[in-house]
């Protein structure tokens, strides 16, 4: 059984080909990113070598799924990124970064947490089905962090299914569109 608190070792052979030290198989980008979805840390290392390759391999996975229109970076944001290479705000922009999606993963969090504890509407037939979309939604636009407590979402298959991601982002739309319909009646 794997210790899923080490990082998954996955060494680079000369051939480029990626190998994960764990299950004894070659993997793709795709493997890794899954790896990553499911909450696990991830080293890759040149084998001859040693060094770290993670950092290039992420940015490719990011750089691949931005080119097939899995768009989640503006591209103002971009920009400022390339910006922040040249200028005195290097030092400043990865921290900037890691406290906004800390901000993000706490104040979605809490966000759940307070619609389940202090929220009439949680008894309301159908709110578990929205927080589990909520969660699911909360992980396709952060790139698999791990999901807020107090919502799961439905566990992966291991297939990539970008499809899927729309829809559940317009089901999250559409439910968010009758809760603001359902409060405004309240408030009348």
């Amino acid at each position: 059984m794997a210790d899923e608190t080490k990082p998954l070792l996955i060494k680079r052979y000369a051939s480029r080909r990626l190998y994960n030290t764990e299950t004894s198989d070659y993997v793709t980008l795709d493997d890794i990113a899954g790896f990553i979805r499911a909450g696990r840390e991830v080293k890759i290392v040149d084998l001859k070598s040693g060094d770290d390759l993670t950092r290039s391999y992420l940015l490719q996975i990011i750089a691949e799924h931005e080119s097939k229109g899995e768009s989640v970076l503006p591209l103002a944001v971009l920009t400022d990124l390339v910006r922040s290479y040249t200028g005195a705000a290097q030092s400043v922009v990865p921290e900037f970064l890691a406290h906004s999606f800390e901000m993000l993963r706490s104040g979605q969090s809490k966000l759940v947490e307070n619609m389940t504890a202090m929220n009439p509407m949680s008894q309301m037939p159908g709110f578990k089905a929205m927080q589990e979309q909520q969660a699911a939604f909360f992980k396709a636009m952060t790139g698999g962090l791990k999901p807020p407590t107090g919502g799961e979402a439905a566990p992966e298959t291991g297939e990539a299914a970008p499809d899927r991601s729309a829809e559940e982002l317009d089901d999250i739309r559409k439910q968010l569109a009758q809760m603001q319909a359902m409060l405004a009646k309240m408030n009348k």
